[in-house]
C-alpha cells in the first residue's frame, strides 16, 4: 500500500510467534464451527493488534506482512483490505479482519498465506477489478472530506493496481503525470477514465480515442502529449 510510513517492528516473540501449529486447525463438529472458527480468527487478531486501539496498525500489518513474506507496499496487501472492507489505510479492525479472514477460510498464518494468490487471481479478472481499482483510490483518502489524491501517491497506484494489467499505458502515464504541472491532485473520476482508458483506447496508436467523448481534461492533455512527443 501507498505510503506506509511506520517503522517495521519485530516479528513477536517466540511466545507470541505465528507458526502453523500456533493454531489448532481440527476442523469442529457440525454446528459448533462458526463461533470456534471466529474464535480462532480472534486470536490471530491478537497477535498483530495495538491493545490501546484494539486494533491493527502500521506497525502490526509490517509484522503480519513479515509472516506472510510479502512487503507492506505489495498489492496482495491492499488485495486483503478490499476483502475486509477496511476503512481506514493502515489499519483492520477487529470486525474487518474476521470479515475478511472467514471469506477467506483462514484462521491460520499459512492459511491466509496460501489464500492470496487465489485473491489477486479474483480481483485481477474483470468482474470485480473494477470494484477493487475505485477502493484503492477510496483507501488513500486519509482525511475527512479529502477528495483527491497527490500525483506522486496517484503514480504509486497506478504501478501497483493498474500496472500489471496495462504496463505500457501506465508507464508512459506517469511519467507524463510527473512533468505536467497542471494538476497537483487528482479526484475519483479522474482516477477512474485512467481505468477506462487503458481499457478502450488502443495504445500506443489512440487510433480510436475521440476528444468528444467526455474524457476528463487531463486525458485529452495526456494523448495530445502523447502525440507531440510520440511516445511509443
Amino acid at each position: 500500500m501507498p505510503r506506509a510510513t511506520s517503522k517495521r517492528k519485530a516479528p513477536p516473540s517466540t511466545s507470541a510467534s505465528v507458526t502453523s501449529s500456533d493454531v489448532v486447525s481440527t476442523r469442529p463438529a457440525a454446528g459448533k464451527r462458526g463461533k470456534k472458527d471466529v474464535d480462532k480468527i480472534g486470536d490471530l487478531f491478537d497477535v498483530y493488534v495495538n491493545k490501546s486501539l484494539d486494533m491493527i496498525d502500521p506497525e502490526g500489518i509490517v509484522s503480519l506482512c513479515l509472516h506472510l513474506g510479502v512487503d507492506h507496499t505489495d498489492v496482495r496487501i491492499l488485495m486483503l483490505a478490499w476483502k475486509m472492507k477496511a476503512e481506514k489505510q493502515g489499519y483492520f479492525s477487529r470486525e474487518e479482519w474476521r470479515r475478511g479472514l472467514k471469506d477467506l477460510n483462514a484462521d491460520t498464518i499459512a492459511k491466509l498465506k496460501k489464500a492470496l494468490p487465489g485473491l489477486e487471481k479474483e480481483l485481477m479478472a474483470t468482474p470485480k477489478f473494477e470494484d477493487f481499482y475505485a477502493f484503492a483510490f477510496q483507501y488513500c483518502l486519509t482525511e475527512d472530506r479529502q477528495k483527491s489524491v497527490d500525483i506522486e501517491t496517484v503514480c504509486e497506484l497506478l504501478n501497483l493496481v493498474l500496472g500489471p494489467k496495462y504496463r505500457s499505458q501506465v508507464d508512459i502515464l506517469t511519467k507524463y503525470l510527473k512533468v505536467q504541472s497542471e494538476y497537483r491532485a487528482l479526484n475519483a473520476d479522474q482516477w477512474r477514465h485512467f481505468y477506462r482508458f487503458c481499457k478502450e483506447i488502443s495504445f500506443p496508436d489512440l487510433e480510436d480515442y475521440d476528444s468528444d467523448q467526455a474524457w476528463p481534461v487531463i486525458i485529452d492533455n495526456f494523448v495530445e502529449w502523447m502525440k507531440e512527443n510520440k511516445q511509443s
